[in-house]
């Protein structure tokens, strides 16, 4: 199963990928509204928002959670 360069999500169905477009390796959750993926600070800071909401964590740690994931996915790996 193909899995989201930017954030990890696994991409099982054509409308799981950037504009239902299988040919991209990035899901439409890390997808700008022009299709273009969104850059690092962009989703640097919308996973920081989802850890904070939906794991409980303050900004500060959820930081850590983020950057400590974004190291081991391929879209970010050499910015970290």
């Amino acid at each position: 199963m193909e899995k989201c360069i930017a954030c990890g999500m696994p991409m099982e169905k054509p409308e799981d990928h950037a504009l239902g477009d299988v040919s991209k390796n990035y899901c439409v959750h890390c997808t700008k509204e022009n299709g273009e993926m969104q850059s690092f600070e962009e989703k640097r800071a919308n996973l920081i928002d989802f850890v904070t909401r939906t794991q409980g964590f303050d900004p500060k740690a959820a930081v850590g959670v983020v950057e400590t994931m974004m190291k081991e996915l391929p879209a970010w790996r050499e910015l970290l």
